[in-house]
């Protein structure tokens, strides 16, 4: 380690909050701060899986095809808020001109050694704290309507098979021997072995926060205002009550990076993917494993608290209301695909995924500026959050991970790039 350093982060979501103890463990003066509690946003309702399998982005070559079709179709699990979509054209133009297989492919080899270890790297970040019981050893199944909509998905399924996710294909009755709770919407299984999913994503970013006060960091609620830098490096975080003196900084606050980025004079492309959840209390029954209902777009999650059902993506921004639309579709698949779901109450939710036009995050040093971002990972979150924390720690200490970082270039975005 080189000599210990005074960092901030910002954001205490998973990004944060790993990044925070990944510090803290290399001998750092760590503060966290946020201006809600751990895991308030898209760590707190995200469907709550480790998805090694996401490696394939959503602007894979068929995207513009079937957006058109599902923009017209009310059944679809895509939405738009039209009167935003001035705002959104520019980065929407720049997330289709990325929707070719060249582009798609470039996108799924840096994915790949994102995701396809999140497993070991949530348990690598929890073993032995209080944060461990949280997470599960599962299996994961994508639930199709039929055989035919199973190998419609076969662009996708190449790149899981490369990368070693070969999946076991239940078919007819047999699916609800493997899953009692499906009903016969579902006719084909692909199932995967060897994954896992968070009993409850809300408690776990607690327990985080009190695992990095555990070990001698600090957790600060507050609001960051702006970033002061000295001589072009960072020398604080402004929020509501003060300033806080740091060498390092690491902007960590998902869709809420943007304002700050600006404030730091870096172009950043970053746009909100809102999500929904319903959260059934009480359900009579739950899946044995996390299902991805592919009909619905949305994954169906037993968790401790109840079965989570989290998916589908509207477009538009941050200041609208959460739309009926997406809740009322997740609710019309889950009587389709669990026919036999009773519960007691069911929480709706939505949130904000930071997505890039490449479906790619922004990892490491904006510009010399001593501010390291980590964020931008759209749907993978919760699965990437723990080798982020580490791979930034790690630049911070002064450490190249054994992995090519360009793909992540926080500065990717700048005119001159």
């Amino acid at each position: 380690m080189n000599s210990p350093k005074k960092i901030i982060v910002i954001g205490a979501g998973i990004c944060g909050l790993s990044s925070a103890i990944w510090l803290r463990r290399a001998g750092h003066d760590v503060t966290l701060v946020d201006r809600d509690g751990p895991g308030a946003g898209a760590s707190y309702g995200n469907a709550g899986v480790l998805a090694q399998w996401a490696m394939v982005p959503v602007n894979t070559p068929d995207l513009l095809v079937t957006g058109l079709k599902y923009l017209v179709d009310p059944r679809s699990p895509l939405f738009l808020q039209w009167s935003y979509l001035p705002r959104l054209a520019p980065w929407l133009l720049r997330f289709v001109a990325n929707a070719n297989d060249r582009d798609c492919r470039r996108m799924v080899e840096a994915l790949v050694p994102l995701v396809t270890d999140s497993v070991d790297q949530h348990r690598a970040l929890t073993r032995g704290t209080r944060a461990e019981k949280w997470v599960i050893s599962s299996d994961f199944g994508y639930a199709y309507p039929s055989r035919k909509a199973f190998e419609a998905d076969a662009y996708a399924w190449q790149f899981k098979r490369a990368a070693g996710m070969v999946p076991e294909v239940i078919e007819g009755a047999a699916v609800r021997e493997a899953e009692p709770i499906l009903g016969e919407a579902v006719q084909c299984l692909a199932l995967l072995k060897g994954h896992g999913h968070i009993a409850d994503p809300g408690a776990y970013m607690a327990d985080l926060a009190a695992v990095l006060q555990d070990e001698g960091g600090r957790y600060r609620q507050a609001k960051v205002k702006d970033v002061t830098l000295t001589g072009g490096q960072v020398s604080a975080v402004e929020t509501d009550h003060g300033p806080l003196p740091c060498d390092a900084a690491v902007l960590a606050a998902g869709i809420w990076s943007k304002p700050l980025m600006q404030k730091l004079g870096v172009k950043v492309h970053l746009e909100a993917e809102r999500g929904y959840h319903l959260h059934f209390k009480g359900p009579s029954q739950m899946p044995r494993h996390p299902l991805m209902i592919a009909a619905g777009k949305f994954v169906a999650n037993p968790m401790s608290t109840g079965l989570r059902c989290a998916g589908t993506v509207e477009l538009g921004g941050i200041e609208a209301p959460p739309s009926r639309r997406p809740l009322d579709l997740i609710g019309c698949h889950v009587r389709r695909v669990f026919p036999g779901l009773t519960y007691d109450s069911a929480e709706e939710w939505m949130g904000f995924r930071p997505s890039t036009p490449d479906s790619l995050p922004l990892l490491g040093e904006l510009a010399s500026s001593g501010v390291f971002a980590a964020f931008g990972h759209q749907h993978i979150g919760l699965t990437a959050g723990p080798k982020t924390g580490r791979i930034v720690a790690g630049l911070i200490d002064g450490q190249r991970p054994n992995l090519d970082l360009a793909p992540y270039d926080a500065n990717r975005f700048q005119p001159s790039r």
